[in-house]
């Protein structure tokens, strides 16, 4: 077995504030634990859930990737740029932080509650241009695949950041499998189950288990069940 680090979904970090139902896989806000403090580069991964009607206030961030991937609902988005949008289900959102930017975050519906991943990666080059992008996302290509989300390339698939990461989305039936070749020499691998149970190279994933892997060169995945998952490969070190 490579060199891993599982985090089990129960030992997540939690904050219910009411109108945000929050799960941190790594050190966030309130909850802090020495030994969660970040895969590599990766920083935070947090799973929320936002009420009817609620959301973030204007507040900012600076030299940061942020990624939002909305799983359930939509999310209405404004920036200090002048960005204006919702980001819905099937779509994912990247904000280049860089010198600092303001927004805010709201779900827009009266009716209907909003879950969404939020993903903060350190980048490899500080005080850049703040930049956005947003994406709609073609499902179909997850299914018994792993469909690139995002890359440090603007001219690939998915949305690009100022960092050699690479994400992927994966929908796998039961029983399929299916190898994953690195693809930067000292890149690791952190696996969050969205859905289902999965074996990473023999290592049982249930979910909204993470699982975080280095000092690799491939990796298979094989479904239990049906399931769906999130792989970001991300660098070790900066």
């Amino acid at each position: 077995m490579n060199n891993t680090v599982l985090h089990k979904a129960n030992t997540r970090g939690h904050a219910d504030h009411g109108w945000l139902n929050a799960y941190h896989s790594f050190s966030f806000a309130s909850w802090y634990n020495p030994d969660r403090i970040q895969f590599g580069m990766l920083r935070v991964l947090n799973d929320d859930t936002v009420a009817a009607g609620m959301g973030f206030g204007t507040h900012p961030h600076d030299n940061m990737e942020i990624i939002t991937i909305p799983l359930e609902g939509d999310l209405a988005h404004k920036d200090s740029m002048g960005n204006e949008s919702v980001i819905k289900t099937g779509d994912v959102q990247v904000m280049s932080a860089g010198t600092g930017i303001r927004h805010s975050e709201f779900n827009p519906n009266s009716s209907e509650r909003t879950k969404l991943f939020q993903i903060w990666v350190f980048p490899k080059i500080r005080n850049v241009a703040p930049r956005y992008q947003q994406i709609t996302l073609d499902t179909t290509e997850q299914k018994n695949n792993f469909a690139q989300i995002l890359s440090p390339n603007p001219d690939d698939d998915g949305v690009w950041i100022h960092q050699d990461a690479w994400f992927y989305l994966a929908d796998f039936e039961a029983g399929f499998a299916k190898i994953y070749q690195i693809k930067k020499t000292g890149n690791g691998m952190y696996v969050f189950v969205i859905s289902g149970t999965i074996k990473v190279d023999g290592q049982e994933l249930e979910t909204r288990d993470g699982l975080g892997i280095w000092d690799f060169e491939y990796l298979e995945f094989v479904a239990s069940t049906d399931a769906k998952f999130l792989l970001m490969e991300i660098p070790m070190e900066q």
